[in-house]
């Protein structure tokens, strides 16, 4: 059975709390598992999330703030301890390959990693696969910095009435929908006939920014919007020097986006009341909002 949710490992932004961890995500997609801007200490909340070393299999970076990468080195060196038997792909900036060396050899282990590195250098797709394919866009926050965006292809829903009406069954489905048409009981039957279209899902991961276009090309139309949400509007001022947003602004992102469900994060410390980003957000996104948490799981919404 498929599985596909959001594991919140830290919410923090740059100082964490007694409640809130560094960041640290893994988005679980089927056989997929990525493990998204792993800051300090994500190896620990990874146990205390029930999350393996082998459930990870992409580490995506945005940028190489510390408190989105200082966890490289723990991931790594576990993936290497536990002899994680498949290929491991690392995401991240092209301009920073250098921090992430240090990262990746930052004191000396047994390295058995199979650890695959692609860097991102400009917009567009990165890899392609049976969970679909993945893409970057780049972002506004003063240094290099992209988010990311999970795609999956449309499909079809077979519709088991119209199937039983045609007289279709068992391997001839598979027949049908390998080929687009089948002859049954003399007749031609397409798979359109006997099917209705299945949107794919998709999945959008969005730190440290300010509102740029790159926000909006990753939010169009996804199932599940993770987003950086650092400040409250009340401190805008704020949000907009030192490169970041507002509760408001993700969620006006999420609205105009057509997003489904809203997934804010990334909490500055001066803030004690997490009820006000989701009020301040709900004021102008009407989707599901969540307030992330450390240690909870999200669900991917169930398809359209």
């Amino acid at each position: 059975m498929s599985v596909r949710e959001l594991v919140v490992l830290g919410t923090a932004s740059q100082v964490p709390t007694r409640r809130r961890n560094h960041n640290g995500y893994l988005l679980r997609w089927d056989g997929e598992g990525l493990l998204f801007d792993p800051g300090d200490g994500t190896q620990r909340q990874m146990l205390l999330a029930g999350v393996a070393a082998s459930d990870i299999t992409r580490i995506c970076l945005t940028h190489f703030h510390g408190d989105h990468c200082l966890g490289v080195p723990g991931v790594v060196q576990r993936l290497s301890l536990d002899r994680v038997p498949h290929p491991v792909t690392a995401h991240f900036p092209g301009s920073g390959a250098e921090y992430f060396r240090r990262l990746r050899h930052a004191s000396p282990f047994h390295d058995v990693l199979d650890l695959r590195e692609e860097p991102v250098t400009s917009d567009g797709p990165l890899s392609t696969g049976p969970f679909g394919h993945l893409e970057a866009r780049a972002l506004d926050h003063g240094m290099d910095a992209y988010g990311y965006r999970l795609v999956e292809p449309d499909g079809v829903r077979m519709l088991p009435d119209a199937l039983a009406a045609h007289g279709i069954s068992g391997p001839e489905i598979r027949t049908l929908q390998r080929d687009g048409e089948i002859v049954a009981n003399g007749r031609t039957v397409t798979l359109a006939d006997v099917s209705e279209p299945r949107p794919g899902q998709r999945f959008a991961f969005i730190m440290d920014t300010r509102l740029c276009d790159g926000v909006y090309a990753l939010a169009e139309g996804v199932d599940m919007l993770v987003i950086e949400s650092t400040f409250l509007d009340r401190d805008r001022a704020l949000a907009e020097d030192y490169r970041h947003l507002t509760a408001a602004q993700a969620a006006r992102v999420a609205a105009e986006s057509s997003v489904r469900t809203l997934v804010l994060t990334h909490f500055s410390q001066r803030y004690d009341d997490p009820a006000e980003f989701h009020d301040e957000a709900a004021a102008i996104f009407s989707g599901d909002i969540v307030v992330a948490e450390d240690l909870m799981r999200v669900p991917v919404p169930k398809r359209r």
